[in-house]
């Protein structure tokens, strides 16, 4: 066989990532879905569990809009009159009026003059700064940014490549200063929120710096973020982390596929921006779209946030994170200030992390270790997320079961 080469080596690759812990493992498969009753949140089952219930601590789908009948109901009637699929790309036939629609909402929703979707919020990020670098641009980025931004920066190859510490403002400051003179252009690239840890990047401060600097670069300095974690679940009406510190950037990159349940990514920002995009972006221009049915959903989806039934959504939200985060203090556990539905438990040891995670398991909480390499030594991790449809007997549960492993 013509494989037989590459398999002994694709084989010793594997057997690599699972000696160094980088191997994701076997891929648990959910066969049936109970939903909510009584005081309970929904449960899942799994296969090779026999008919055990789980409670889901590891899911983006904040709002817990996944289930709604109304939801549902969006996307089956999408599907009806459309089909299953759009058929083609945009530029040849694959643009539905749903499509143009959903666009116009996330772009009025973001207080923006446009948006642009994409088929996953991965691609976006990818589909945005690709486009947006040239050979004469500097590439400024956080050195905890997700690894679509890292993927996107490699293929971009942009003329220089700056990392600031997480966060650190004076660091970026000094970054920008170091390359005056390198570039006609800089894109200054974070996360909103940060998918391990649940903290936000301090957009406002990070906004005032590019400020200061844009006169410096022929070109001026462009703020992107993807806050594919923040937007849905964070601030006060669900607009994300520009919410939260009460600014804006330039370009704005989030996602249909964690608070609003649905599927897909998309970018808003000025048209010009947008227009451009859809010119030059191949992750656009060569792929299809989410279908009509997805994107009807997500339509319904932004109609309910912006509903007082999204308030008292964002509320209970509220209500169960700090309550979970408070718990975990309680039981003598460390975890990370914030507010964000993504709550770390900081375990910082290897071991340790897979014995919690066994453990939580064989009593029916699905959450997700992070071990070395995947986090630095010393910052292995559990990471828990809140969602709206779990409950308090959910949230009592999960941290009676912690409080058991402690004893």
């Amino acid at each position: 066989m013509p494989l037989n080469q590459l398999t002994s080596v694709l084989n010793d690759n594997l057997k690599n990532l699972k000696e160094t812990g980088r191997a994701k493992g076997a891929e648990k498969v959910i066969v049936r879905i109970k939903r909510a009753e009584g005081e309970n949140g929904p449960r899942y089952f799994l296969e090779g569990f026999d008919d055990k219930p789980f409670i889901k601590m590891n899911s983006n789908s904040y709002l817990g809009l996944t289930l709604r009948d109304d939801m549902i109901a969006a996307e089956e009637n999408g599907a009806k009159e459309f089909g299953v699929g759009p058929g083609a790309v945009r530029f040849i036939s694959g643009t539905h009026l749903a499509h143009i629609d959903l666009e116009k909402k996330l772009a009025a929703f973001h207080g923006r003059e446009a948006a642009m979707i994409f088929s996953s919020a991965y691609v976006t990020s990818m589909g945005v700064i690709v486009p947006l670098t040239t050979p004469e641009t500097v590439l400024i980025s956080d050195e905890l940014n997700h690894n679509c931004i890292i993927n996107a920066t490699r293929l971009s190859r942009p003329a220089e490549k700056s990392i600031y510490k997480h966060n650190d403002m004076p660091d970026l400051e000094a970054k920008i200063r170091e390359n005056l003179g390198k570039g006609k252009r800089a894109l200054i690239i974070t996360d909103g929120i940060f998918s391990m840890r649940g903290d936000n990047a301090p957009l406002n401060k990070l906004v005032e710096i590019c400020r200061k600097y844009d006169s410096s670069f022929p070109e001026g300095i462009i703020s992107i973020v993807d806050d594919s974690h923040g937007v849905g679940a964070f601030g006060k009406t669900g607009r994300g982390t520009e919410e939260f510190v009460s600014t804006k950037v330039d370009v704005l990159i989030g996602t249909l596929g964690k608070a609003f349940g649905v599927n897909g990514g998309y970018v808003v920002s000025s048209a010009s921006v947008i227009n451009y995009l859809r010119e030059t972006a191949p992750m656009y221009i060569y792929s299809n779209p989410i279908t009509v049915s997805e994107a009807r959903a997500a339509h319904k989806a932004l109609e309910i946030l912006e509903s007082p039934e999204g308030g008292k959504l964002l509320a209970h939200l509220a209500e169960m994170t700090a309550k979970f985060r408070n718990g975990l203090r309680t039981l003598g556990y460390e975890t990370l200030d914030g507010a964000h539905p993504v709550v770390p438990l900081l375990v910082r040891d290897t071991q340790k992390t897979a014995d919690l995670v066994r453990h939580l398991t064989e009593n029916g909480v699905l959450a997700t270790g992070l071990n070395y390499p995947v986090v630095p030594k010393g910052d292995e991790e559990i990471r828990f997320q809140v969602c709206a449809d779990h409950t308090v007997a959910d949230i009592d549960y999960v941290l009676k079961t912690l409080e058991n492993y402690r004893r």
